[in-house]
């Protein structure tokens, strides 16, 4: 596929990421066929050129590839469900790709790669790591995983999205590594959230906290590095201690927990770190770095 001839794609799913994508997919000179439940919200691209399909199965026959951006995959099932059974457009989906970028968990992706591949159409899995308005800029970039084959064909169109970083054949690993990533982002979330209601539970208004707590989080790979010899020290079970200790840091979960529980704040956050803590210490690695939560954490098989 050549980029110097833009091939046609179709996005189904027009919520802000789809709308963002489809309009990059527009910019980068692509014919670009839409479907969206409501309508309307293609009004905006249809004016800058892009086709309103009037039903799923005429947007999948449009394109070879088809984008979908929507809220899970039983929303897919929804949509694309019904256009297999639409006698205008008999067996639609034989032949086509269909690019996933909606959420939803590793096992529901590797469901979906049978459906796709039992009506005779290829399946690549993505998840997109960044908001809506960073679509097409450099920061953008995009896990997916899936046939290498079909994936190498359509990396010109999907780096009109963002940077693709392609993981494997296995559908399930790119909503691996954006579950993950999110777990990271989610939590980092609530706990700034939670941090800043601790604070202003004292009558300290929320502007004199969160600049600096900012920097707690900025300033995490000054503390761990770049994660690769903490990769190495998970992964080989060394947990030193020495500069600090599971049972310290511990003491601090706990300290958390009891200024959270006197200040009326919500304490489900505190106390799953503090358990975290706890179990560790009561598995013998209190004198260990904080790391050895991992041993708690992690699954055991």
């Amino acid at each position: 596929m050549s980029t110097d001839t833009p091939s046609p794609v179709t996005v189904i799913g027009l919520g802000p990421m789809g709308r963002a994508m489809a309009g990059a997919l527009l910019e980068a000179g692509h014919r670009v066929t839409l479907w969206n439940r409501t309508p309307s919200r293609a009004d905006a691209l249809v004016a800058a050129g892009a086709l309103l399909a009037l039903t799923p199965a005429a947007a999948v026959a449009a394109s070879e590839l088809t984008i979908l951006s929507l809220t899970d995959y039983q929303a897919m099932y929804d949509i694309l469900g019904p256009a297999v059974d639409d006698q205008e457009y008999v067996g639609v989906l034989a032949g086509s790709v269909i690019v996933n970028l909606s959420s939803d968990t590793p096992d529901a992706s590797r469901e979906a790669a049978e459906w796709a591949a039992r009506h005779g159409a290829s399946f690549v899995t993505g998840g997109v790591m960044v908001p809506a308005p960073a679509i097409g800029t450099p920061e953008a970039y995009v896990f997916y995983s899936g046939p290498t084959e079909v994936f190498d064909v359509h990396v010109p169109v999907l780096s009109r999205i963002g940077a693709p970083k392609y993981l494997g054949e296995d559908p399930g690993l790119a909503q691996l590594f954006y579950q993950a990533h999110l777990d990271v982002f989610l939590t980092a979330l609530s706990s700034l959230l939670h941090a800043t209601a601790l604070v202003t539970a004292a009558g300290i208004p929320a502007a004199e906290f969160l600049p600096g707590a900012l920097t707690t989080l900025t300033d995490i790979p000054a503390m761990i590095g770049d994660g690769r010899e903490l990769a190495r020290r998970l992964e080989a079970g060394e947990h030193p201690g020495e500069l600090s200790t599971a049972q310290m840091m511990g003491a601090t979960a706990d300290h958390i927990l009891r200024t959270s529980e006197n200040s009326g704040v919500d304490v489900a956050l505190p106390k799953a770190v503090r358990s975290h803590y706890e179990r560790a210490i009561a598995a013998g690695h209190g004198a260990k770095d904080w790391t050895a939560l991992y041993e708690v954490i992690k699954t055991r098989r």
